[in-house]
């Protein structure tokens, strides 16, 4: 059965805010994990730092357009600023995924920055170790990210106190929070592209590890360009010029069902089901179970048919998936034009699951002409 075109993206943005079962909760203006973990005196935490904060007072005005710089295009293809004399590099998969050591990214000079873009675009994720990330004051870690584009702030999730463009990704050890989750699922697999309800969608991501388990957690990425070429030539020529409907109004009612924050009003926007990369070209499938909600211009069930073929399309091409396994110093660079993810709730131990995400938005997606295999434009 395909995936439900409905499904709210929770395996990634987790704002667990009710109480324990036997206990009682009054919702406070300020909710500081940390607080609740006993301080930095009891929390087992290794970054207490970065626990989540959710300020019921704040409300940020409705994001604006802006002229987005890819620096992909700018980039020296040798990537010799970035893959210097002791880095080495490996493919997690033919088409989708690369591992990096012997670079320190924070060290890097713009042209490497360059480089960096056009080396995630073209491997859609790269997992990078042995980085400084998580122990750099946090400033610092949002002036790097910001090279590549305005930073978002997440409407729900909880934050750093003081730095709300940190998005955290965090799971405790409340062993009861992850039974009630998984009680309703036969998968914890939850595929989305972060945040693409906004008419300007993030592109290059970081993500970096705070804790996590020893064994689990991982999270899987999906290769929609790969996705995409895998279609036949009339549904491509089918699905372009569609738009798809993108709606966040189903995350922040999420949120705020269960007691929890929506910093800004929600919105919905129309992208194109194709959607072009402006530094490779190449064209990318450009839905995601989390946030896509329908076709535009076709009826309901038509939508629902088409779309959730798609899905299910994206869901089990395990030919075109790769999956990063966390480990300490770990940040994972993606291109969130090019790809979907989830994160897998696949351990029972207890421990602690935290990272941080910086999330650059990028330009308004927008799809080239459809080009049949024989090169030759359709009139």
């Amino acid at each position: 059965m395909a995936p439900s075109i409905a499904q709210v993206p929770t395996a990634e943005v987790v704002v667990p805010v009710k109480a324990a079962p036997g206990t009682t909760e009054t919702k406070a203006r300020v909710r500081r994990v940390i607080d609740e973990e006993g301080g930095k005196e009891k929390t087992t935490a290794s970054y207490p730092n970065y626990l989540p904060v959710w300020d019921y007072g704040e409300k940020y005005p409705p994001l604006e357009p802006f002229t987005h710089v890819d620096h992909g295009k700018d980039a020296d293809p040798s990537f010799k600023d970035l893959l210097t004399e002791g880095s080495k590099i490996q493919k997690l998969t033919p088409t989708i995924g690369s591992e990096v050591t012997g670079v320190q990214l924070s060290k890097l000079t713009p042209a490497g920055k360059d480089q960096l873009a056009l080396l995630v675009a073209q491997r859609r994720v790269v997992a990078f170790r042995d980085q400084d990330f998580a122990d750099l004051p946090i400033q610092e870690a949002l002036d790097f990210a910001g090279y590549f584009g305005r930073h978002h702030i997440h409407p729900t999730s909880g934050a750093p106190e003081g730095y709300p463009e940190i998005h955290l990704v965090h799971r405790n050890n409340n062993a009861w929070e992850l039974d009630e989750y998984l009680a309703t699922k036969n998968s914890s697999v939850s595929w989305h592209s972060d945040v693409t309800y906004e008419q300007q969608p993030p592109g290059t991501t970081f993500l970096y590890l705070l804790d996590s388990p020893e064994v689990g957690g991982d999270t899987a990425f999906v290769d929609q360009v790969e996705a995409y070429n895998r279609l036949s030539p009339a549904l491509k020529e089918r699905l372009h010029g569609l738009k798809a409907v993108h709606s966040g109004f189903e995350q922040a009612e999420f949120s705020l069902n269960r007691g929890g924050v929506d910093r800004r009003e929600p919105v919905k926007n129309e992208h194109p089901l194709i959607r072009t990369h402006p530094v490779t070209g190449e064209k990318a499938l450009f839905v995601n179970a989390g946030f896509t909600r329908s076709i535009v211009g076709l009826k309901k069930e038509e939508s629902d048919a088409l779309l959730g073929f798609l899905l299910a399309h994206v869901g089990r091409g395990l030919d075109y998936q790769a999956r990063v396994r966390w480990a300490p110093k770990t940040v994972v660079v993606w291109d969130n034009r090019l790809t979907a993810h989830s994160a897998i709730i696949d351990w029972t131990t207890g421990e602690r699951r935290h990272l941080a995400r910086i999330t650059p938005q990028a330009e308004r997606p927008y799809e080239t002409p459809y080009v049949p295999e024989n090169g030759q434009s359709k009139a």
